[in-house]
């Protein structure tokens, strides 16, 4: 269970015990309006936690996405490079071999 599950669980369970107290006991009516007033406080933080909770899964899964785009095209520049690299590798052989065939014929 995760902590926001466990958050969750507690802060519904304390709600659950503000609906019941005011139910249960016969307390004075300002005690009762500022138990709802608390109860009231709870869910709106509540609710702003999973709205936040929310925004943050979305961009987690948009830097995931943007990490694997950028995996990739690091893979494909590596891939070219290497390739430009053994062009550049052959075209360094056959110049040599060039050079050979060049000094050959001027002697």
């Amino acid at each position: 269970m995760s902590i926001i599950e466990k958050k969750e669980k507690n802060l519904n369970q304390l709600i659950n015990k503000l609906n019941s107290l005011t139910l249960t006991y016969s307390q004075p009516t300002y005690e009762i309006e500022k138990i709802k007033t608390e109860k009231n406080e709870i869910l709106i933080q509540k609710n702003q936690i999973e709205k936040k909770n929310q925004e943050l899964m979305r961009e987690h899964k948009y830097l995931k996405e943007k990490i694997n785009s950028l995996r990739l095209t690091n893979e494909k520049n590596s891939e070219l490079e290497e390739n430009f690299n053994q062009e550049i590798e052959e075209l360094s052989k056959e110049t040599e071999n060039l050079f050979t065939e060049i000094e050959k014929w001027q002697i």
